[in-house]
């Protein structure tokens, strides 16, 4: 019966400990890299975080745009601390093993934030759609409520997918060997380890990506070309460098995000390496998040005013 099959398999898989890699060795060159990596996770952190409290603590950043903004800082926080930590422990104290479960959790909570992630992105350009397409309609096609039933429904979607795609991962026998070549537990690098045919499953991969990343690719960009084609009708310049300083700013965070992901769920395993796909993870793992707040800030006035202002009370409160 598949039910007794299914128990027998996961009685087996679930009694596995893994063992993780490390990117790094001894050597000095790797320990600088180690060091590169704690500094940049450790920015990505603060830049996040500051983006949230700021947009939180100013009204003027209390719209639609800087609601959004302050999901994808909230989801990057815990996006790159899914992996990140583990990394480090592993390197520093030689805690390079997992259970069968730790991998099974931080496999679905990876999938669930990248996914919540690449559904927000689309979110956002939507928005900007709205703003320049639409202005008079925004404050209705965005209103308050509005927003907080998009940003439920990414992490709905986020959740939907992550629940399938890791039932479906842990469900295949694991009973060779226990080495899994990366620093986390992803879905491409645990399948290698399973005695079972994937063939299917990975189709089953394919598909979910088509729906997670390509087709929120393809809504950003028919929303992207709507917008051009506004830009180009406008007649103020000073109009069209505002619309375009908003809209290049996300394009940069999409670009940067989705471009890594397509690499390792849409590409077949042949094309794959784990050399490789360690380089490609770091990228959207922890670079990435770090940037985020990085490019919204020095490509937005609103957010760059807010900041001088919380820094301008901070000198002022330190002076008196």
């Amino acid at each position: 019966f598949p039910s007794e099959h299914f128990r027998r398999t996961w009685n087996h898989s679930s009694s596995t400990t893994f063992v993780l890699t490390s990117l790094f060795n001894e050597s000095r060159m790797h320990l600088f890299l180690f060091s590169m990596v704690v500094v940049i996770y450790t920015l990505a952190m603060a830049g996040n975080t500051a983006m949230v409290l700021l947009i939180w603590a100013d009204a003027r950043l209390h719209t639609p745009m800087y609601f959004l903004l302050s999901q994808l800082s909230f989801l990057d926080i815990f996006f790159t601390s899914v992996t990140v930590p583990k990394m480090i422990a592993g390197f520093l104290f030689g805690w390079i093993s997992i259970s069968f479960g730790g991998c099974g959790a931080q496999m679905f909570f990876f999938m669930f934030l990248g996914a919540t992630e690449c559904i927000l992105l689309a979110l956002m350009a939507y928005d900007r759609y709205v703003a320049i397409c639409n202005p008079l309609r925004y404050p209705l096609l965005m209103s308050r409520q509005t927003c907080l039933l998009l940003v439920a429904a990414s992490w709905l979607g986020g959740s939907l997918n992550a629940s399938i795609q890791t039932a479906l991962t842990l469900q295949f026998p694991y009973c060779g060997s226990q080495k899994i070549a990366h620093f986390f537990c992803e879905v491409p690098s645990l399948l290698r380890l399973a005695c079972a045919d994937t063939a299917a499953y990975e189709q089953v991969l394919f598909v979910t990506g088509v729906v997670v990343l390509l087709v929120p690719i393809a809504f950003i960009t028919t929303s992207y070309a709507l917008i051009l084609a506004a830009v180009l009708r406008m007649h103020s310049v000073e109009g069209r460098k505002k619309a375009l300083a908003t809209c290049s700013s996300h394009l940069a965070v999409v670009n940067l995000f989705y471009g890594p992901l397509v690499y390792t769920y849409m590409l077949p395993a042949s094309y794959h390496s784990p050399g490789q796909d360690d380089v490609v993870s770091v990228f959207y793992t922890v670079l990435t998040p770090m940037l985020n707040p990085v490019i919204y800030s020095l490509r937005n006035k609103e957010v760059t005013g807010a900041m001088k202002k919380v820094i301008g009370k901070c000198g002022v409160g330190r002076t008196v």
